[in-house]
């Protein structure tokens, strides 16, 4: 049929989107925020039963190197910063783009959210104090980065970055120096002391290349052509318009015919966990998440020009915003009132008339970075003459000193409880009459006395709180949600994931992991094992065998003997260097080689050298 007779076709009979049949049948549906957090473990006392060997649960995935994709090099070049001008209305069409700058908010005090979309209103946003981007040029050029000099031929942007910070040998290094490009020109020092849980931070770059190779609109696509993708479990499709926030998800699986339909008629895309499917993001959140010492995650968002496609609200996470192709307009406004200052959890979406003005404007463009701390309300919407793709970088979901007491002061009463009897004897008889909001401005030498009892028994609660134990169940909680580790082609060669063990000539060849007392080990990553002293026994969690999908698999651990434990932190301790498992604390040399061994085929330690050469 020749092309004018399909349109001709289509008007007769009006074409049926995609979000067309959404809406014939099912309506609009509004939508429910996703928050991604689970409750943390309960805390223990210190176990005294001795414990078994033995092995943890099993099924993780085999860690991997992601394959090389090739990318630009990436550069930072600053503008000169000037103040910002005031933001149009939360309706209109986005101001032209303005001049970058870092508004410094003042933190509020107060009392931490009390509820999911808490604050009652009525309290005043922080005042910007200081205005600009700080003057900084990074040094080297786009050969210069993390891990030394680019060497020719090399893949440059994030790939590149990648290859280079495989190069240092001590994990905690790699984090620190992916975060320290993540943020620059800003410097990490001044970064965690002026805007960590603190004020926005707009950083132009003016390099469109910055984030190369992280994640693409062709990757995007490459992931829906994949057909492992569902609504709703991976991607949501959503809309704002006339103040109206709306989820469109089909049930089944997300076909790039329909995905792509909703997306030419004005809806955007939210893909969730891009590192479920992207080695690359992969890779970049696991050497971050070490950095930070709490689960780093990410969403994708895909948007078309002219529209928006979320409503209002604040995050219960540090987001870290990187424009990864086109460019889009946001708004970022102030905590409304001390509960909503770094709250526990993520609001419900805001209408225009609950926001005021906003302490930042700005249109990020390819390359740039936005970072706001959780509670600050923001939105974002396309211009009309770009399509905007971000990747949204979190990390610090219900990870305060509030989470950590929530755990610690229940332990800590238990062990009170048992062990002094203060707190067990029984409250007056006559208390109900003298206490009570009944009886709050009663003058009473016995409330005095009530007060001050229960007083003098919180304060003792801190002789009884296992502060390292608490922490410790947090630390469980972590590893669970960690990603496995991405090993680079050297450290496959030197571990398990590498040992040539195969089928050949009909049967197995090189199956036996000959580990003796001269061969030298060391941890794969640091921060892969945590030793737990539970009341089960001394268990060792570690994350090689978690999943890309978050908490697809139990946590992993393994359960050893309490006289392995020196061991295992003498490994910690030498971490990144080599030991010979001669030099290993433990009773005996067959003790030595079947600890090390044990750790070898968890894919925990890795050897100097190959252990057996094809």
């Amino acid at each position: 049929m020749a092309a004018g007779g399909v349109e001709e076709q289509r008007r007769r009979l009006g074409r049926l989107s995609a979000l067309s049949v959404y809406r014939r049948a099912a309506g609009a549906g509004r939508l429910e925020r996703r928050r991604r957090g689970t409750p943390l473990p309960a805390g223990g006392k210190r176990a005294k039963a001795r414990p078994r060997r033995g092995g943890g649960a099993s099924g993780g995935r085999q860690p991997e190197a992601p394959p090389p994709i090739a990318a630009p090099p990436g550069r930072v070049e600053r503008a000169e910063a000037r103040p910002r001008g005031g933001g149009a209305g939360g309706g209109k069409a986005p101001p032209p783009p303005i001049a970058a700058g870092i508004p410094e908010a003042k933190r509020q005090g107060g009392p931490e959210a009390r509820s999911r979309g808490g604050g009652t209103g009525g309290g005043k946003a922080p005042p910007p104090i200081a205005v600009g981007i700080p003057e900084a040029k990074r040094q080297g050029g786009p050969a210069a980065g993390p891990g030394g000099p680019r060497p020719a031929g090399e893949d440059g942007g994030v790939v590149g970055l990648l290859q280079r910070l495989g190069r240092l040998e001590d994990s905690r290094q790699r984090g620190a120096e992916l975060f320290r490009w993540l943020v620059s020109p800003v410097s990490p020092g001044e970064f965690l002391g002026r805007h960590w849980e603190r004020a926005p931070l707009l950083v132009r770059r003016g390099d469109p290349g910055y984030y190369a190779g992280l994640f693409s609109t062709a990757d995007f696509d490459a992931v829906l052509r994949g057909g492992q993708v569902d609504f709703g479990t991976h991607l949501d499709v959503t809309s704002y318009a006339e103040g109206v926030r709306e989820t469109h998800n089909p049930s089944g699986r997300a076909l790039p015919a329909v995905v792509w339909d909703f997306y030419q008629n004005g809806c955007s895309l939210r893909l969730l966990s891009p590192q479920t499917f992207s080695p690359t993001v992969w890779h970049f959140l696991s050497i971050l998440q070490e950095h930070f010492g709490s689960m780093a995650g990410a969403n994708t968002y895909l948007t078309p020009p002219g529209t928006q496609g979320f409503a209002p609200h604040y995050d219960d996470i540090e987001a870290f915003v990187l424009q990864l192709e086109g460019k889009k307009h946001w708004r970022v406004y102030s905590p409304r009132t001390g509960a909503e200052v770094l709250p526990q959890f993520s609001s419900a979406n805001l209408t225009q008339a609950e926001l005021g003005e906003p302490m930042l404007e700005t249109v990020l463009e390819a390359g740039d970075l936005l970072y706001f701390p959780r509670g600050f309300i923001h939105q974002g919407d396309c211009l009309p003459d770009a399509h905007s793709l971000h990747i949204t970088v979190s990390s610090y979901q219900r990870n305060s000193w509030g989470d950590l007491l929530e755990k610690l002061l229940p332990a800590a009463l238990q062990m009170a409880l048992e062990e002094d009897v203060e707190y067990r004897q029984g409250l007056p008889m006559d208390y109900l009459g003298y206490m009570g909001v009944a009886n709050s401005d009663t003058a009473d030498a016995r409330r005095t006395a009530f007060m001050e009892k229960v007083q003098s028994l919180i304060k003792k609660l801190i002789r009884y709180a296992p502060i390292d134990a608490a922490v410790d169940q947090r630390a469980k909680s972590f590893l669970h949600d960690c990603l496995p580790p991405v090993l680079t082609q050297s450290e496959k060669a030197q571990s398990v994931y590498g040992f040539p063990a195969r089928w050949q000539d009909g049967g197995p060849r090189d199956v036996d992991i000959l580990i003796t007392k001269d061969t030298e080990v060391r941890l794969l990553r640091h921060g892969i094992v945590r030793l737990c002293n539970e009341e089960a026994g001394v268990m060792l969690y570690y994350t090689t065998e978690n999943s890309r999908v978050y908490h697809k698999e139990e946590p992993k651990f393994l359960e050893i003997d309490p006289e392995y434990t020196d061991s295992i932190e003498f490994l910690l301790s030498s971490y990144p260097n080599h030991v010979s498992v001669d030099s290993l604390p433990c009773e005996t040399l067959e003790d030595k080689i079947s600890l090390a061994t044990l750790l070898f085929e968890k894919g925990i330690l890795t050897t100097k050298k190959p252990l057996l050469q094809v």
